[in-house]
């Protein structure tokens, strides 16, 4: 079996060097049966595909991955519209924040919920939660004043001791040794993570950070780095500096409708309606004021964003046309499905241009949604986003069908067999490049 590190170090190696940057979302959360599903139309995909020789260059694997992640995010703005509920996405109910560098507002609650029981809030921000920070000393880069040997020292995080251990070599600087401390800690995944700081002069120092915000852990702190009972030698705690809290951890603190309150996190949801992000603090009062917008307004957003998400996939892989010529399949692919709904789309204000990709003709869409049969409608819309998450659904199981391939050999129809464990091209690209 599979070191679930190992696939998660090499997975995370190309997210991070390849992938569009952006973040996790609810979204990224399945169920065993959707899991299930998923893993049959791999087999199903397998058995079906021809033998190939793939193109591993480089510029093929920022290709492959980036996107996958492209369609990973596309597929999740249209889950956030409530696809699953064929009119969904049209009553999802949008939230107004007054100033999003504050306050930032999500509605989390069900769509069969009345409009006139969902209260409105006022939150004013006196403290944003914080983590905490053991910078070290800063230190000359190419020097080392600590003898030849193997060091150790502790980190005390969430209830349990950890031992680091590593070696000083006749080569080492205290650039390199903090350089290595880093990956250590950071790879570890035992709550916080460390990296590698460097001043105006030059000097570099050991830096150590709490993953969680706000006050965790007894004394004030949410990890203790000591070795002062450590098995191997000591000292490398006092050198690098890193045993002295810089910044202790802090709880957010505001106040909700004229109440005081607190939390561990800048991210958390208030009576199961509103999913809450921190973002600023307030000028002294006043407050920022949270609440539903009118139908129209939640339509229209609804549609624009669905809109913005799409535009991005298309440009993203506009991007690729020149060095990745296979990338015009799925835009070919992209076009067949929007011209099956593109005159339905025109007359209520979405437009395509000749990339691919959609305007909105934002007086023409409003004017629609304030009609009596907006609904009916907007049910191209819903169609058409449908399809779009077919294609995605497609790109994200195997980007490697629209990259540069040689064919070199097809099943025998009817008499070929599963390959449960080969998931795709796409995976063993990777391993056979990072490993």
């Amino acid at each position: 079996m599979a070191d679930n590190t190992a696939i998660s170090t090499v997975y995370n190696h190309f997210l991070t060097t390849y992938a569009p940057s952006g973040t996790n979302s609810k979204y990224d959360t399945h169920k065993k049966s959707e899991l299930r599903g998923l893993y049959n139309s791999i087999v199903k995909m397998n058995k079906d595909a021809p033998l190939f020789l793939l193109d591993t260059s480089p510029a093929t694997q920022e290709f492959a991955v980036g996107l996958k992640e492209n369609a990973r995010a596309l597929k999740n703005v249209i889950s956030s519209l409530s696809m699953n509920d064929s009119d969904g996405m049209l009553d999802q109910k949008s939230v107004s924040s007054s100033d999003e560098n504050i306050v930032q507002a999500s509605f989390i609650g069900g769509s069969d919920m009345d409009p006139d029981s969902i209260p409105n809030l006022e939150i004013s921000v006196e403290q944003l939660a914080s983590a905490q920070e053991n910078r070290g000393k800063f230190l000359e880069p190419d020097t080392m004043d600590l003898a030849l040997g193997t060091y150790s020292f502790d980190i005390h995080s969430r209830d349990m001791d950890y031992e680091f251990q590593f070696n000083i070599g006749e080569n080492d600087t205290n650039k390199l040794v903090e350089e290595k401390l880093a990956r250590l800690i950071t790879r570890s995944n035992i709550g916080v993570s460390a990296s590698v700081l460097t001043d105006d002069s030059g000097k570099v120092a050991l830096s150590i950070v709490s993953d969680d915000t706000g006050v965790r852990g007894k004394d004030d702190m949410n990890f203790i780095v000591s070795d002062n009972n450590t098995h191997k030698t000591a000292g490398t705690v006092e050198y690098f500096g890193i045993g002295d809290v810089t910044e202790y951890p802090k709880n957010s603190l505001f106040t909700l409708n004229g109440e005081e309150r607190s939390t561990f996190s800048n991210h958390f949801s208030i009576e199961r309606m509103y999913d809450i992000n921190l973002k600023g603090i307030s000028e002294e009062g006043t407050s920022v004021s949270i609440g539903l917008k009118t139908d129209v307004e939640s339509v229209t957003e609804n549609i624009s964003s669905l809109v913005d998400g799409y535009n991005s996939f298309i440009n993203n892989i506009n991007s690729y046309s020149e060095s990745q010529p296979y990338s015009r399949k799925l835009i070919g692919e992209m076009n067949k499905t929007s011209q099956l709904y593109s005159s339905d789309l025109e007359a209520i204000g979405l437009n395509f241009g000749e990339d691919g990709t959609i305007s909105i003709d934002k007086a023409l869409l409003t004017q629609t949604a304030r009609e009596e049969d907006a609904m009916a409608r907007f049910g191209s819309i819903r169609k058409f986003a449908e399809g779009v998450l077919g294609r995605a659904n497609k790109v994200a199981l195997d980007p490697m069908e629209y990259t540069q391939k040689t064919v070199v050999a097809y099943k025998n129809p009817g008499h070929s067999y599963a390959a449960p464990y080969v998931t795709s091209n796409y995976s063993g690209m990777m391993f056979s490049s990072y490993c």
